[in-house]
Protein backbone atom coordinates (compact mmCIF):
# COMPACT_ATOMS: atom_id res chain seq x y z
CA UNK A 1 0.00 0.00 0.00
CA UNK A 2 1.27 3.28 -1.28
CA UNK A 3 1.83 6.08 1.77
CA UNK A 4 0.40 9.37 0.60
CA UNK A 5 0.73 12.61 2.89
CA UNK A 6 -1.58 15.35 2.41
CA UNK A 7 -0.79 19.25 2.82
CA UNK A 8 -3.96 21.33 3.03
CA UNK A 9 -4.56 24.44 2.39
CA UNK A 10 -3.85 27.93 4.17
CA UNK A 11 -5.65 26.92 7.72
CA UNK A 12 -7.25 24.80 6.71
CA UNK A 13 -7.85 20.60 7.78
CA UNK A 14 -8.39 17.34 6.26
CA UNK A 15 -12.16 18.04 7.05
CA UNK A 16 -12.10 19.53 2.81
CA UNK A 17 -11.17 16.29 2.30
CA UNK A 18 -13.69 14.38 3.79
CA UNK A 19 -15.70 13.78 0.83
CA UNK A 20 -12.49 12.30 -1.49
CA UNK A 21 -11.76 8.43 -1.87
CA UNK A 22 -8.28 7.85 -1.67
CA UNK A 23 -8.99 4.83 -2.92
CA UNK A 24 -6.14 2.10 -1.54
CA UNK A 25 -3.54 4.84 -0.34
CA UNK A 26 -2.24 4.80 3.44
CA UNK A 27 -3.35 8.27 3.78
CA UNK A 28 -1.70 11.20 6.40
CA UNK A 29 -3.08 14.25 6.82
CA UNK A 30 -0.28 17.05 8.19
CA UNK A 31 -1.18 19.63 10.30
CA UNK A 32 0.40 23.10 10.42
CA UNK A 33 3.19 23.98 13.04
CA UNK A 34 3.55 27.23 14.44
CA UNK A 35 5.49 29.39 12.26
CA UNK A 36 8.59 31.15 14.25
CA UNK A 37 9.10 35.20 13.60
CA UNK A 38 10.28 35.74 10.10
CA UNK A 39 10.65 32.17 9.23
CA UNK A 40 11.34 31.32 5.71
CA UNK A 41 9.72 28.69 3.79
CA UNK A 42 12.26 26.96 3.48
CA UNK A 43 13.25 26.22 7.15
CA UNK A 44 9.94 25.97 8.14
CA UNK A 45 9.28 23.15 5.04
CA UNK A 46 12.55 21.51 6.41
CA UNK A 47 11.01 21.75 10.31
CA UNK A 48 7.71 19.97 9.05
CA UNK A 49 9.04 17.44 6.89
CA UNK A 50 10.30 15.92 9.69
CA UNK A 51 6.73 14.55 9.94
CA UNK A 52 6.91 12.49 7.02
CA UNK A 53 8.58 8.90 7.85
CA UNK A 54 8.20 6.78 4.79
CA UNK A 55 10.34 6.50 2.19
CA UNK A 56 9.25 7.68 -1.20
CA UNK A 57 6.15 8.91 -0.36
CA UNK A 58 3.53 10.21 -2.39
CA UNK A 59 2.58 14.04 -1.48
CA UNK A 60 -0.47 15.94 -2.18
CA UNK A 61 -0.94 19.45 -1.78
CA UNK A 62 -3.79 21.48 -1.88
CA UNK A 63 -3.34 25.45 -2.59
CA UNK A 64 -1.11 26.85 0.13
CA UNK A 65 -0.53 23.19 0.89
CA UNK A 66 0.49 22.45 -2.38
CA UNK A 67 3.64 25.10 -2.85
CA UNK A 68 4.85 23.55 0.93
CA UNK A 69 4.86 20.11 -1.16
CA UNK A 70 6.99 21.66 -3.45
CA UNK A 71 9.94 23.47 -1.45
CA UNK A 72 9.58 19.05 0.57
CA UNK A 73 9.91 17.76 -3.38
CA UNK A 74 13.37 19.75 -3.36
CA UNK A 75 14.18 17.96 -0.58
CA UNK A 76 13.64 14.27 0.03
CA UNK A 77 12.96 11.50 -2.63
CA UNK A 78 9.13 11.05 -3.49
CA UNK A 79 6.88 8.65 -5.67
CA UNK A 80 4.74 11.53 -7.14
CA UNK A 81 3.53 15.27 -6.37
CA UNK A 82 -0.01 16.13 -6.72
CA UNK A 83 -0.89 19.26 -7.05
CA UNK A 84 -4.51 20.57 -6.23
CA UNK A 85 -5.88 24.48 -6.97
CA UNK A 86 -2.04 25.06 -6.41
CA UNK A 87 1.15 26.43 -8.22
CA UNK A 88 4.43 24.86 -8.76
CA UNK A 89 6.24 28.06 -9.25
CA UNK A 90 6.20 32.01 -8.68
CA UNK A 91 5.35 32.48 -12.40
CA UNK A 92 1.73 30.64 -11.66
CA UNK A 93 1.39 32.97 -8.66
CA UNK A 94 -1.14 35.98 -10.20
CA UNK A 95 1.07 39.01 -10.82
CA UNK A 96 -1.17 41.17 -9.03
CA UNK A 97 -0.05 39.09 -5.91
CA UNK A 98 3.46 39.22 -6.94
CA UNK A 99 3.11 43.44 -6.59
CA UNK A 100 1.11 43.36 -3.20
CA UNK A 101 4.15 41.22 -1.55
CA UNK A 102 6.58 43.19 -3.09
CA UNK A 103 5.47 46.42 -1.74
CA UNK A 104 4.27 44.85 1.51
CA UNK A 105 0.73 46.19 1.32
CA UNK A 106 -0.37 42.36 2.34
CA UNK A 107 0.87 43.08 5.92
CA UNK A 108 -1.33 46.00 6.67
CA UNK A 109 -4.73 43.97 5.81
CA UNK A 110 -6.70 43.25 8.91
CA UNK A 111 -7.45 40.18 9.66
CA UNK A 112 -11.04 40.11 10.46
CA UNK A 113 -11.29 40.91 6.61
CA UNK A 114 -9.25 38.45 5.67
CA UNK A 115 -11.09 36.32 7.79
CA UNK A 116 -14.54 37.20 6.94
CA UNK A 117 -17.05 35.32 5.39
CA UNK A 118 -19.72 36.57 2.80
CA UNK A 119 -20.52 36.70 -0.59
CA UNK A 120 -17.06 37.77 -1.97
CA UNK A 121 -15.02 35.24 -0.28
CA UNK A 122 -17.82 32.80 -1.25
CA UNK A 123 -17.09 34.05 -4.80
CA UNK A 124 -13.58 33.92 -4.69
CA UNK A 125 -13.28 30.31 -2.93
CA UNK A 126 -16.60 28.58 -5.36
CA UNK A 127 -18.48 27.92 -2.24
CA UNK A 128 -21.90 27.27 -3.64
CA UNK A 129 -23.75 25.06 -1.58
CA UNK A 130 -25.28 26.40 1.79
CA UNK A 131 -23.25 23.42 3.40
CA UNK A 132 -20.32 25.00 1.41
CA UNK A 133 -20.32 28.32 3.15
CA UNK A 134 -20.94 27.10 6.36
CA UNK A 135 -17.17 24.91 6.18
CA UNK A 136 -15.68 28.01 4.49
CA UNK A 137 -16.76 30.08 7.42
CA UNK A 138 -15.75 27.89 10.08
CA UNK A 139 -12.55 27.33 8.59
CA UNK A 140 -11.97 31.26 7.77
CA UNK A 141 -13.11 32.18 11.25
CA UNK A 142 -10.38 28.89 12.81
CA UNK A 143 -7.48 30.08 11.01
CA UNK A 144 -4.72 31.50 13.33
CA UNK A 145 -3.92 35.17 12.74
CA UNK A 146 -0.01 34.38 12.60
CA UNK A 147 -0.66 31.48 10.40
CA UNK A 148 -2.36 33.37 8.57
CA UNK A 149 -0.24 36.36 7.77
CA UNK A 150 2.74 34.21 7.64
CA UNK A 151 1.33 32.29 5.00
CA UNK A 152 0.18 34.35 3.07
CA UNK A 153 3.69 36.29 2.92
CA UNK A 154 5.27 33.10 1.93
CA UNK A 155 3.21 32.88 -1.04
CA UNK A 156 3.41 36.43 -2.34
CA UNK A 157 6.83 36.77 -1.98
CA UNK A 158 7.30 32.90 -3.13
CA UNK A 159 10.72 33.11 -5.54
CA UNK A 160 10.70 29.34 -6.55
CA UNK A 161 11.65 28.76 -10.13
CA UNK A 162 12.59 25.00 -10.08
CA UNK A 163 9.62 22.97 -11.25
CA UNK A 164 9.31 19.66 -9.40
CA UNK A 165 10.14 16.42 -11.01
CA UNK A 166 6.92 13.83 -10.75
CA UNK A 167 4.78 16.07 -10.46
CA UNK A 168 0.59 15.74 -11.47
CA UNK A 169 -1.45 19.00 -11.69
CA UNK A 170 -5.63 19.64 -11.24
CA UNK A 171 -6.65 22.52 -11.22
CA UNK A 172 -10.06 24.21 -12.08
CA UNK A 173 -11.43 26.22 -14.90
CA UNK A 174 -13.28 28.78 -12.35
CA UNK A 175 -10.35 29.06 -10.00
CA UNK A 176 -10.74 32.44 -8.55
CA UNK A 177 -7.84 32.79 -6.50
CA UNK A 178 -5.14 31.00 -8.38
CA UNK A 179 -6.21 31.53 -12.16
CA UNK A 180 -5.85 28.66 -14.31
CA UNK A 181 -4.26 30.94 -17.37
CA UNK A 182 -1.10 31.34 -14.81
CA UNK A 183 -1.29 27.58 -14.58
CA UNK A 184 0.07 24.73 -17.03
CA UNK A 185 -1.47 21.90 -15.45
CA UNK A 186 -2.52 18.33 -16.19
CA UNK A 187 -5.93 17.58 -15.46
CA UNK A 188 -8.61 20.73 -16.01
CA UNK A 189 -11.86 20.12 -14.15
CA UNK A 190 -15.00 22.23 -15.81
CA UNK A 191 -16.32 24.29 -13.38
CA UNK A 192 -13.94 24.20 -10.53
CA UNK A 193 -13.02 26.25 -8.24
CA UNK A 194 -10.65 26.91 -5.43
CA UNK A 195 -13.11 24.59 -3.19
CA UNK A 196 -13.84 21.81 -5.50
CA UNK A 197 -12.14 19.09 -3.02
CA UNK A 198 -15.51 19.61 -1.44
CA UNK A 199 -17.70 20.48 -4.02
CA UNK A 200 -15.97 18.36 -7.01
CA UNK A 201 -15.22 15.26 -4.83
CA UNK A 202 -16.32 12.60 -7.55
CA UNK A 203 -14.52 13.71 -10.06
CA UNK A 204 -11.03 14.59 -7.96
CA UNK A 205 -11.48 11.22 -6.45
CA UNK A 206 -11.34 9.20 -10.31
CA UNK A 207 -8.33 11.57 -11.34
CA UNK A 208 -6.48 10.74 -8.27
CA UNK A 209 -7.19 6.81 -8.73
CA UNK A 210 -6.22 7.26 -11.84
CA UNK A 211 -2.77 9.02 -11.44
CA UNK A 212 -2.26 6.50 -8.78
CA UNK A 213 -3.37 3.61 -10.50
Amino acid sequence: MKKAYIFSGLGVDKRVFQKIDFGNLDVEFIDWIEPRKDERIEYYTKRISKKINAENPILIGLSFGGIIAVEIAKTIAIDKLILIASAKTRKEIPMLYRILGKLKIHHFIPAPFLKSANCISNWFFGAQTPSDKILLKQILEETDNKFLYWAIDKVVTWKNLQIPLNYVHIHGLNDRILPIKNIKTDYKIQGGGHFMTVNKPEEISKLLNRIIG
